[in-house]
């Protein structure tokens, strides 16, 4: 790393402790942003993101996904992990890139990971009913052949289309209705159209025309810049335009993102090595405007840590719901998922803790070691109830939950947690019956800053 690199980081890192809005989320190592506002609710954004593991010197690492909402670009919150290697049947490895899209009044996410036993890249399917997961795979989309970096764009007509990308090659397609395999027939190759074009292609759609964003390399000359195509149909013939995001100081060795228009303007997401230090393996989000010209050309983009420009810091909320279970990283041992305690948020809480060691473990996942204040959604109808938390196998002190009719939040102080994977376990640990009815709805850790 050179002088002028290391100098950069340190302003960098002292800049973003403070005010600035890239990175968009330093508590996390994620990748690969798909930024998307829901029909159903457009004062809300949301990204979907890939993971990267502390650490780890190689992209093998990669094995679930993570999704962030905000509504003001400046509180944002991580719903944990929505998908995991361990949910599907059919993978073996290299959770990369993703995109999310609604369709038909369901959430999807479209994902690629190696299949078993041959090590093929394959485009995945999995739906939820919310936006925020946990989503249950739905296998593999037919007909695409080494389906790495997929991209699934909804066009006005409600048409889906594939479009998926990897070592100098840029394929598209539409699909069919269930979105589980190709319409053969308009099946493309668009790697002649796309100058540069190494992998990750993304969509989106401007007066008219169609954008079709992709990471480059000049002449496969790491590290990746960002170029861009336009057509006026979603299956071209595209006309390359040029490249929009340079090199810059700290970038990863790879990029890739998306763009979504959120409350009149423009926004692109995208991926660098800030965070971490300049390490290609360990990355993390930034977002910038992004700005057109009277011709319709994209004005190129020059990362900067305002980012924004919003005056506050970015603050992110770890919003964890303890009836995600396994599908989130966690466990429920000898509990269930009820939801006759109106109130909840998610898809329903926790309860049913009658027995000793009875419990629910909730997965967290940070990029460095730090402190979080540690808050509890709980109900406790019949009484004060006492459980016992486990981070990480650190006990920590009996937590008394007081009665409590509805659900609320109570705020246990600060943890710590470490780089990785935190557990997070609430347990019944005494012979003692039960008092009644008890329920865990969500744990919250929020960031607590140390100037």
């Amino acid at each position: 790393m050179n002088f002028k690199l290391v100098l950069f980081l340190i302003v960098a890192c002292v800049s973003y402790s403070m005010k600035a809005q890239n990175p968009v989320f330093t508590h996390v190592f994620t990748a690969d942003p798909s930024p998307h506002v829901w029909p159903d609710n457009s004062n809300k954004l949301w990204v979907y993101t890939s993971h990267d593991e502390p650490g780890s010197n190689n992209h093998y690492g990669m094995t679930g996904y993570h999704a962030f909402s905000t509504t003001d670009m400046v509180n944002w919150t991580d719903h944990g992990r929505i998908l995991h290697l361990d949910n599907v049947d059919w993978a073996e490895s290299h959770a990369w890139a993703m995109d999310a899209a609604y369709y038909r009044g369901q959430y999807y996410l479209i994902y690629c990971m190696k299949e078993t036993g041959i090590g093929l890249f394959r485009t995945g399917i999995a739906r939820s009913d919310v936006p925020q997961g946990p989503f249950t795979d739905l296998g593999y989309v037919k007909g695409v052949e080494f389906g790495q970096d997929p991209a699934l764009f909804i066009d006005d007509d409600g048409i889906p289309y594939l479009f998926w990308g990897h070592d100098r090659k840029c394929f598209a397609a539409e699909l069919n209705e269930d979105l589980m395999s190709i319409k053969p027939e308009t099946y493309i190759d668009l790697t002649k159209q796309l100058t540069h074009v190494f992998e990750g292609p993304w969509v989106h759609k401007r007066k008219g025309k169609y954008y079709l964003t992709y990471p480059g390399l000049t002449p496969r000359r790491w590290p990746e810049k960002m170029f861009y195509a336009v057509a006026d149909n979603p299956l071209g013939p595209y006309e390359f335009k040029g490249v929009f995001i340079d090199d810059f100081e700290g970038q990863s060795g790879t990029n890739h993102g998306g763009t979504v228009t959120y409350k009149g303007k423009d926004i692109m997401f995208y991926h660098s090595a800030w965070l971490s230090g300049g390490l290609s393996e360990t990355r993390n989000v930034m977002a910038d405007y992004l700005h057109y010209n009277k011709q319709g050309d994209i004005i190129p983009i020059v990362p900067s840590k305002e980012g924004l420009g919003n005056a506050k810091r970015n603050k992110t909320t770890l919003l964890l719901e303890a009836e995600n279970g396994f599908s989130g990283g966690g466990e429920l041992y000898n509990v269930i998922v009820d939801t006759w305690i109106k109130g909840y948020s998610g898809k329903g809480y926790v309860t049913n803790f009658d027995n000793p060691y009875d419990h629910v473990s909730i997965l967290a996942q940070v990029a460095q070691p730090a402190k979080y204040r540690f808050i509890v959604s709980y109900a406790s109808p019949d009484g004060e109830s006492n459980h016992d938390i486990l981070i990480n196998s650190h006990a920590y002190r009996e937590f008394k939950f007081p009665k409590s009719k509805a659900f609320t939040e109570i705020d246990f102080g600060v943890v710590s947690l470490k780089a990785g994977d935190n557990l997070v376990r609430i347990f019944k640990k005494d012979w003692q019956p039960s008092k009644g009815e008890f329920a865990i709805d969500y744990i919250k850790l929020v960031q607590v800053f140390e100037y």
